[in-house]
């Protein structure tokens, strides 16, 4: 049978978790969409890295919102019925259709408690990169809602401004 003191210790600890490791609601949900950046990325660096195959719908939805997801899809499969190349036809993760990715650096932060940006810099094939993911939280995993690309000149395009054309 459980003591008082032990249940005091167990309640004392319980309720200040957050504290005793220092890590906030803010903190938590941070870290979480940097996981979620960081393992795309991951799959990305290294000699004959395969980077991310969004080739099916469970891909696409595993990666993207629903409404950019369904964008996406749509596109490839109009593609395919035309046998044309889709509206992306390169990899939106890296900007590129090759890479050799190297000096990763990942920042994110928090816009609202459901809503993130990551900025992703790294080098790909001698030449920098820089890639903004806006995120959004769909229950309790986060999903990109949009991507916008570095272009010349200082300009920008975005993944879902590539559907609006």
């Amino acid at each position: 049978m459980p003591t008082r003191r032990t249940v005091l210790l167990i309640a004392a600890s319980t309720l200040g978790m957050p504290y005793v490791v220092g890590v906030t609601p803010a903190v938590a949900a941070e870290a979480s969409a940097t996981a979620f950046v960081t393992k795309i990325y991951d799959a990305y660096k290294g000699e004959n890295s395969k980077g991310i195959l969004i080739d099916t719908d469970a891909a696409i939805r595993r990666y993207f919102e629903p409404s950019l997801a369904a964008l996406i899809s749509k596109d490839q499969k109009d593609a395919a019925r035309r046998h044309d190349v889709p509206t992306l036809d390169g990899d939106p993760f890296v900007d590129a259709q090759d890479w050799d990715i190297s000096a990763v650096d990942i920042a994110v932060r928090d816009a609202s408690p459901d809503k993130a940006v990551a900025t992703v810099s790294f080098k790909n094939i001698d030449h920098e990169t820089t890639v903004v993911l806006d995120l959004t939280k769909i229950k309790s995993d986060w999903r990109i809602a949009n991507i916008t690309w570095q272009r010349e000149g200082g300009k920008t395009e975005t993944l879902r401004g590539l559907y609006r054309r």
